[in-house]
This record gives C-alpha cells, sequence and structure tokens, in this order.
C-alpha cells in the first residue's frame, strides 16, 4: 500500500509541477515566427501577474516596438499610446504611457539582463513600472538589479533579433514591428 501511496504523490507533483510550468510559459507571435517566453514568478511575482493579465486580456495585441537598440534591448508595452489598434495610438508618445492599472513595485532580484531575458521598462522612479517592458538582445550588466527581470526568451530568441532596429542614439523607431499576439501558452 506504500508503494501504491509513494506513486500516487510521485505521479501528481510530476503533473503539477508540469501544469505550474506550463501556467509560466508564453507565446509571443511575431511577423518573423513565434517566441517562446519563460516566466519567474518566483523572482518576480508582481510582473508576472501584470504581464499575463495585459497579456492574456488581449492588450499587448498590436503594440508597438517603439524603441528599439541594436546590441541592446527592444521595449514595447505602451498598452495606451503603443496600440496600433486602437484610436488612441499616437506613435510620438508611444512609451509614454501604460494601462488603466496602477504602477508595480520594483523587484530587483538576482537574475542578470542577458541575451534573452525581459524586464519591466520604467521611469527614474523604480517603482513606476506598469506595462511596458524589453527584451535584451545582448547583456546588459549596468541593468542588473536596477531593473525588474521576470522572464526569459527561450525558444525564437532568432526572431526577436529580426525587429526593425532604430535610431542608434535614441532607439525611435519611425516604421515599427508590433506584437501580433501575446498570450499564456
Amino acid at each position: 500500500m506504500k508503494k501504491i501511496i509513494y506513486l500516487f504523490i510521485l505521479i501528481f507533483s510530476l503533473v503539477t509541477s508540469n501544469i505550474f510550468a506550463q501556467n509560466n510559459l508564453m507565446i509571443l507571435k511575431l511577423t518573423y515566427g513565434d517566441v517562446e517566453i519563460e516566466l519567474y514568478p518566483e523572482k518576480a511575482p508582481n510582473h508576472v501577474k501584470r504581464f499575463k493579465e495585459l497579456a492574456d486580456s488581449g492588450k499587448y495585441d498590436g503594440v508597438v516596438f517603439h524603441r528599439v537598440i541594436d546590441g541592446f534591448m527592444a521595449q514595447t508595452g505602451d498598452v495606451k499610446f503603443g496600440n496600433s489598434n486602437s484610436p488612441n495610438f499616437n506613435l510620438s508618445l508611444a512609451g509614454t504611457g501604460g494601462s488603466d492599472l496602477p504602477n508595480v513595485k520594483a523587484e530587483f532580484t538576482d537574475i542578470a539582463h542577458t541575451r534573452g531575458i525581459i524586464s519591466a521598462a520604467r521611469s527614474a522612479d523604480p517603482d513606476s513600472a506598469n506595462s511596458q517592458f524589453f527584451i535584451c538582445f545582448e547583456s546588459a550588466p549596468h541593468l542588473d538589479r536596477q531593473y525588474s527581470a521576470f522572464g526569459k526568451v527561450i525558444k525564437g530568441m532568432e526572431f526577436v533579433d529580426k525587429i526593425k532596429k532604430g535610431d542608434p542614439n535614441s532607439g525611435s523607431v519611425p516604421n515599427p514591428d508590433k506584437i501580433i499576439s501575446l498570450r499564456s501558452k
């Protein structure tokens, strides 16, 4: 009987850990292909919760990559002014807006800003993250423990690399690529 109970516990833990892992995977659809993102709720629970809430409600669909600096990062997520499907779309204001939800307090962690890391964009105030995020093209150690990293691209980084680059100084992109969709897997 003990063996059956142990077997049941083992199977149950494997199934539930797989379900838990599945709940922390996202699919970012770009023009170039699908990107799979793994989220880190144990490191930045509030940022992961906000990201999933906005993604799964379709708020990121059509949002442009308004600031893209080659060799550094691609920034997106302005659901107020950066959504090309919205009547409020204004490319010159993209990057200044967020969602109607309150800002998220900083969750600085030991996650290094390496290639593929997803991190929360914010103003000078560490507690001002709302909906915007960026994906690192390369390592950016100067961002470590200064920005809230909450996920990583685990498949499809070659598609992120194809996102149209902006001005080398400002990152401003005149005809930007956009998120086709972003949802939990």
